[in-house]
């Protein structure tokens, strides 16, 4: 093994990791091009010079098990960065799990296994590519946190409000009530979900007609 191995598989690996990395980029991800890359690139960087030891008369024999569990280890702090919980939705787990599967191409390309790191861009890409067709085709439930605001003096009761959220389409799994004296509003907080895609846009419709709504926010959860 020479400096030159060393070399190009840094390089090979931060080619792999822009790959990714422009795809994120391309969907407005808060980890795109050059944190990929970088990811990548490091995580080959320090298997391969560890595999190689500098420092050892022959080169090519060193223990790199202790080094790609630190590279493990510290990643998850870099992929804990990127979630982010606003309200009911949390978003970024799929950056942090791409983030984690670019340091692991990067581990594969240090350690030499060229055709194995190629194999991982390419199934990565594809997973991020071909699977937010599937998965943006799939029939699932919506999820989503609703917070509608009432005037006192021109209130709803829980009743009524369950009765309209559930008469177009949504069930009610979670719901919680504040009096805001100072602004003289009810709110209800409500966490709810449906199967129909047209539900959001009805209960929507329901609430801008209501005069008795003084204001409210529907927050659907999705990574």
């Amino acid at each position: 093994m020479s400096e030159w191995d060393v070399i190009l598989r840094t390089l090979a690996a931060l080619a792999a990791g822009g790959s990714i990395g422009l795809e994120r980029s391309y969907h407005g991800r808060a980890a795109g091009l050059r944190t990929y890359a970088l990811v990548c690139f490091g995580s080959a960087l320090l298997v391969a010079s560890s595999q190689y030891e500098i420092l050892a008369a022959t080169h090519g024999g060193g223990e790199v098990t202790r080094v790609i569990q630190g590279i493990v280890t510290g990643i998850g702090f870099l992929g804990a960065g990127v979630i982010v919980k606003e309200g009911f939705t949390v978003r970024g787990l799929t950056t942090a799990a791409s983030v984690w599967v670019a340091s692991a191409i990067g581990i594969a390309f240090g350690a030499g296994s060229l055709l194995a790191g190629t194999v991982g861009v390419v199934l990565t890409l594809g997973a991020l590519s071909l699977l937010r067709v599937v998965e943006d085709r799939l029939h699932v439930q919506l999820y989503a946190h609703c917070r509608v605001a009432f005037r006192r003096d021109h209130r709803r009761d829980e009743a009524w409000l369950r009765a309209l959220i559930q008469q177009h389409g949504f069930v009610i799994t979670e719901s919680s009530c504040r009096l805001d004296g100072t602004a003289g509003t009810l709110e209800y907080d409500l966490i709810m979900y449906s199967s129909d895609p047209g539900a959001l846009s009805r209960v929507e419709h329901a609430l801008l007609e209501d005069a008795a709504v003084t204001d409210f926010t529907i927050s659907p959860s999705r990574d």
